[in-house]
């Protein structure tokens, strides 16, 4: 690792552990030349990339993700604590799937663990990811619940 005060090639790493959110490793350098001393974070990241229906390509987006299963809940009592872990648990089950993925198997997967855990979250992300289009799918999809 490069000190990024003089430079220098030659840095140890004195001190090394989880970061706060457990997703990444924090390490405290130590610069052999000038002796000062730096935080460097390491995170593995697999990069998934996403066929969507019209059979284009894209990179993940865990931010659409993220945004999405946030609006399927629409303001009900979920702390952020329990949103983040929702989603990092759907976002670990996709990765599973290797790296190139279907946007259809996204949106399953995010229904899969709505369904688990609240049902009003489940019908409104579904009737945006099935598009529904009056009523009548709603009842449909609340019927198939029970």
């Amino acid at each position: 690792m490069v000190c990024p005060f003089c430079n220098a090639e030659d840095t140890a790493v004195v001190d090394s552990r989880k970061n706060v959110d457990g997703d990444a490793i924090r390490r405290r350098r130590e610069c052999s030349a000038c002796a000062t001393r730096f935080t460097t974070y390491e995170k593995s990241e697999i990069e998934l990339i996403v066929k969507k229906r019209n059979g284009n390509l894209e990179e993940f987006q865990y931010e659409k993700l993220f945004n999405g299963v946030e609006n399927a809940f629409g303001g009900q009592d979920l702390s952020d604590k329990q949103l983040k872990n929702l989603v990092e648990s759907i976002y670990l089950d996709l990765k599973s799937h290797g790296k190139r993925i279907e946007s259809k198997i996204i949106g399953e997967t995010v229904l899969i663990h709505l369904k688990d855990i609240n049902e009003v979250a489940y019908l409104r992300f579904a009737s945006v990811y099935k598009e529904f289009s009056d009523v009548a799918d709603f009842e449909k999809e609340a019927a198939e619940l029970n």
